[in-house]
């Protein structure tokens, strides 16, 4: 492993809530854990965080008759406070500060004046050490502006800081060659295949129940990346040090080698 890598984290809303769909602090815990110790090691990291919708409805309870977009911002800008308040309580533990970044689609295209300001706060707060919180700007976010998930959040987001790795952590263990709780098929998880035309083939497209994305989404960003120069991995964000554990050696999720 190198030296000091560019590392970013997406963590989806499975990931991050339990079975009543609060926020799993456990889990929350153990990421900064990771985090803390991927720092004490001399990486860069930078996570892009679901949760805020979520964490919203946890404190508050919007009447069911609103705008269902209107509702989402709202939601998103209530929650918000709370998941960063959560985040850096546990940072503080380690010593460490974090940073909120609310990013728009607009923001990614390289001829605006936003791509370079993005970057460059990035690299700022990087270069503070300071981990960066990205999440999708909900509450200015519009139906047709809005990225298509979290994961293309995070595929931006390590093009555009140079990323030596993407883990992209989800509900599941990694990608798996046929639909899940299906007793029809002979379902086994994909370490990795060189064939990638095989494996796209072999994707069922079957969302999470919290978010917006589902394994397509996944394996399209980690194909892009990999097309890019940036190691993707697919993996279970509930299994404990699973970061950690991956840049050791440990065969978890589904692995994308850079393309050569």
């Amino acid at each position: 492993m190198s030296s000091s890598l560019n590392i970013v984290i997406k963590l989806g809303t499975n990931v991050l809530t339990d079975d009543n769909g609060g926020l799993d602090l456990s889990v929350i815990k153990n990421i900064v854990q990771q985090v803390a110790k991927l720092k004490s090691l001399g990486h860069r990291v930078i996570l892009v965080s679901s949760g805020a919708v979520g964490a919203g409805k946890s404190v508050f309870t919007l009447s069911e008759s609103g705008d269902n977009v209107v509702q989402r911002q709202v939601y998103s800008a209530i929650g918000q406070v709370k998941l960063m308040g959560i985040y850096a309580d546990f940072f503080a533990k380690h010593n460490l500060v974090c940073a909120q970044v609310l990013a728009t689609k607009e923001d990614f295209i390289r001829e605006r004046d936003n791509y370079k300001n993005m970057k460059n706060c990035f690299q700022a707060l990087l270069n503070d050490e300071i981990i960066p919180i990205v999440n999708e700007n909900d509450v200015v976010s519009l139906t047709e502006l809005m990225f298509t998930d979290n994961d293309e959040l995070a595929g931006l987001t390590a093009y555009m800081i140079k990323a030596d790795k993407l883990f992209i952590l989800s509900n599941v263990d990694g990608v798996y060659d046929g639909e899940l709780g299906n007793p029809k098929n002979l379902v086994q998880r994909i370490g990795f295949r060189e064939n990638v035309s095989k494996l796209i083939k072999s994707i069922k497209s079957v969302k999470s129940s919290g978010g917006r994305g589902g394994m397509n989404s996944k394996v399209d960003v980690a194909m892009r990346m990999r097309e890019k120069g940036i190691e993707t991995h697919i993996a279970k964000g509930k299994e404990t040090d699973v970061v950690l554990r991956v840049l050791k050696g440990e065969q978890l999720g589904t692995h994308f080698e850079v393309s050569e």
